[in-house]
Parts: structure tokens; sequence; C-alpha cells
């Protein structure tokens, strides 16, 4: 599969979407829990890579697809395997250090971060409404961290906050990898290769960190695991059957699994200051993706008509 939409369904990728937040929420709870329980961050990584390799590559063998993961861009997917682990170490610690509810929001400034990582990196010109973006998402950064930064148990910390808005950092570099990826490799490939080239590194560290566990906490790690390969493959499928500028949006559905599950299972509810913060830095994320489609709107018309004129020559 490539990136193009082979068959536009656009009610079905929106309800992909919706289930892939639901996932990566649920993912989410579960390794707070798990961490609760004493499972090592690194631990839980390991088998939420090496589950997704085996069940990706046995259900590409399955269906006669494993063609689909030949590659000769080998050294671009250990590149990204390396920088997607850390990211993931990142997203993974902002979960166990922060509150569900605000660990999500955080990680809702990854556009933000695209576009500061495009003006450094690329030197991309930012125009007026990217910058007011930036500016209104990074206010609501401030108001989700509230006043009551860093007091009491179960608090929103510095460390916290720190380790929460460098995961979208992570996720915003790993997005230009991935577009590079995209023109060359299949999605199932950039799947594939990330959980395969990662889980052995990972592995060789389970000595140092893998602890005794009861019964109910491999429950709980195998259903992290579980929820992050259907996750992935519930992601890839969305993009299938339909544009990622509209079924992006459903991923801000997982703030209201996460307020959810943070006041069921962990009996903390979402604080005043989240449910102001959260709205701005949502708005900035749908201000940058609506300029983003339209720039590269104006950047289509503009090819087509140099094209047009070049014909006319």
């Amino acid at each position: 599969m490539d990136g193009s939409i082979a068959r536009p369904r656009p009610l079905l990728a929106l309800g992909l979407r919706l289930l892939a937040a639901l996932a990566l929420a649920t993912m989410a709870m579960l390794v707070k829990l798990a961490g609760e329980r004493g499972a090592h961050l690194v631990e839980m990584i390991f088998w939420r890579q090496a589950l997704s390799a085996v069940l990706l590559g046995a259900g590409l063998a399955l269906t006669g697809k494993l063609a689909l993961l030949r590659t000769k861009r080998l050294a671009a997917h250990g590149r990204r395997a390396i920088s997607g682990t850390v990211g993931m170490m990142f997203t993974y610690g902002a979960v166990l250090l922060l509150p569900l509810a605000e660990a999500t929001t955080l990680g809702f400034t990854a556009p933000i971060f695209a576009v500061l990582i495009a003006l450094v990196l690329f030197g991309e010109t930012i125009g007026p409404y990217r910058w007011s973006a930036i500016a209104i998402g990074f206010t609501g950064v401030l108001v989700v961290m509230g006043p009551g930064l860093g007091s009491g148990d179960g608090a929103v910390t510095v460390a916290g906050v720190i380790v929460g808005l460098i995961a979208p950092l992570m996720v915003a570099l790993i997005s230009f990898q991935v577009q590079d990826l995209n023109t060359t490799e299949s999605a199932w490939s950039i799947v594939f290769w990330f959980t395969a080239l990662s889980a052995p590194v990972l592995a060789l560290a389970l000595p140092f960190v893998l602890g005794p566990h009861d019964l109910a906490t491999w429950g709980i790690i195998l259903a992290m695991a579980l929820c992050g390969a259907l996750a992935q493959v519930l992601l890839t499928l969305s993009l299938r059957f339909g544009s990622a500028a509209v079924i992006l949006l459903m991923d801000y559905t997982a703030l209201l699994w996460a307020s959810f599950y943070g006041f069921f299972v962990f009996e903390r509810a979402a604080p005043a200051s989240l449910w102001l913060g959260a709205p701005l830095i949502v708005a900035a994320g749908l201000i940058i993706a609506y300029r983003e489609r339209e720039l590269a709107r104006l950047n289509h018309r503009s090819y087509s008509d140099r094209q047009d004129s070049a014909r006319k020559d």
C-alpha cells in the first residue's frame, strides 16, 4: 500500500480513526497501570514493538503480501527506528509522569513543533496564520500547566511537562522521516521495519530492567502491547480509505477517552485548567492543518498554471 487513497470511503476512514484514538488512549491507560505495578518503561516498549512486528509479519505472510516488506533503504529505516524508539520513551514517560488527560493534551502540540522544525531546519517561511497558531498553542500549554504546577501527588510537574513536550517534538521530527520513506516504501514496510529493528535492540536491555510480575501485571502488559499493535493497524487503514487532512481531526477524541480513564481508573478528574487550555492547543492544530491544506492547494494550482503556460509556449 502506498501513501495514496486506494478506495476513498470517508465514513469508514473516520470510524477507523476514532477506533485508533480509542486504542491509543487505552494503551496509554494500560502503560500507566503497568508502570504503577512495577513494569519498566523499556520493558513495556519492547513488548509493544516485538508483538507488533510478529503480528504484522504473520498477517502479511498469511495474506501473501510479504513482498511489501522489501526495501533498499534499510539504513533509513534504521534511523527512523532509533528516533521512533526515543520518541516512544518520551511518550510513555509522559504518561507515567503526568495525569493521562494532561499527557494526551500536550501530545497535541506536535503540529506546532512541525511548523517550527520546518522553519529552523528547512528555512520555510512562516506566515501570520501559523505564527498565530504557535502563539495560541503555547498559551494553551501554559494554561494546562496551571497554577498548581508541581504541587501534590499526581499533579502536573515540571519534569512531566518537559517530557510531555519532548514527546510531540519527537513525533514531529519523525513525521519528516516518515514522509521521506513514504516516497519509496509501503506503509506496511515502514511500520514493520520500525518494530522489527527496534525490538532486538530493546531486548538487549531486558536483563537489566525485567522484573518479576504477577499474572495480572503480565495481562496488563500483553493488553497494552495488543492495543498498540491494533492502533498501528487502524492508523494505517484509516489513511488507506480517507484524506489525512480530514481524519486527523478524530485524533483529538483521545482526550475524551483519557479523561474518562483518568476519572474511572485513576480516580482523578481533569482540572478546569485542562478544559481551558486544551481547546487552545486543539485550535492551534486545526489552524495549522487548515493553512497547510490551503498552501498545498495554492502550490498545486501554481504548478498547474506553469504546466499550462509551458504547453502554450
